[in-house]
């Protein structure tokens, strides 16, 4: 049994992103994702080509988890990107373990489709101009992520620059799109309180503010980073071809 496709605005999120090779999850940060992928620890480009194909393969064909660890263990195998691994100094890092692969397809699933979403929501905010904060299939959820279940905010409250889900590794919460009158039926909230605590990135030595409830480096809204740079991108270009053009 497969899972739907992803919807057409998810895949060209997908697609859309470069390549960045890195050694831990901190080096590529936040809204960096939505420019590139990447893989902590696959360090060579055939190894990130080769996960990245895989991905792609399973957000435009509905692939499920199985059927992707199935074609892409072999591929790894041939570059022995498998199983754990001692390093010089006699630690070990986890490589291509079955427990990793299930982190990558659904981190790039989950991201997508909510990047994806993102799009639709602010092609139909006029219409449907809020969001309510609901709990995934998951069958334990984080406290916090109980807390904000239920929350209705316009589509443009800062909220959910930082909270639009999913809000960490294996987070499934979801937002869903309500007219002004569900909205109002419901109870328009009051935007929480935002409380961070602090956190350290070892990679980068950088201590920043994260929000009660969210995963360090997740508290940011993919759909709507991906737009702006999307947008910012198109304004360079702009601006060289005007260059170009009055030389």
């Amino acid at each position: 049994m497969t899972t739907p496709p992803v919807p057409k605005e998810a895949l060209a999120y997908f697609r859309s992103k470069g390549y960045k090779l890195s050694w831990g999850y901190q080096d590529v940060w936040k809204d960096e994702h939505t420019r590139a992928f990447t893989v902590a620890k696959a360090t060579t480009q055939d190894l990130l080509i080769d996960i990245r194909k895989s991905v792609d393969d399973a957000l435009a064909n509905g692939t499920t988890l199985a059927q992707f660890k199935k074609e892409l263990l072999p591929k790894l195998a041939d570059q022995n990107w498998v199983g754990r691994k001692t390093l010089p100094d006699g630690s070990s890092v986890e490589l291509g373990t079955p427990r990793r692969l299930k982190t990558i397809y659904d981190t790039n699933m989950r991201v997508a489709r909510s990047a994806g979403k993102w799009e639709r929501i602010e092609q139909t905010k006029a219409a449907l101009p809020y969001l309510m904060y609901s709990l995934g299939p998951s069958q334990e959820h984080r406290q916090q992520h109980v807390a904000w279940e239920g929350i209705v905010l316009p589509v443009d409250d800062p909220f959910w620059d930082t909270h639009y889900t999913p809000n960490g590794w294996g987070c499934k919460c979801i937002v869903r799109q309500l007219s002004t009158s569900a909205a109002e039926k419901r109870g328009i909230s009051k935007a929480p309180k935002k409380e961070t605590v602090s956190w350290k990135n070892k990679r980068s030595g950088k201590t920043e503010k994260v929000p009660v409830g969210i995963d360090p480096g997740w508290d940011y809204n993919p759909g709507k980073s991906r737009m702006s740079n999307t947008a910012k991108f198109a304004k360079e270009k702009s601006e060289e071809f005007k260059q170009v053009v009055s030389a």
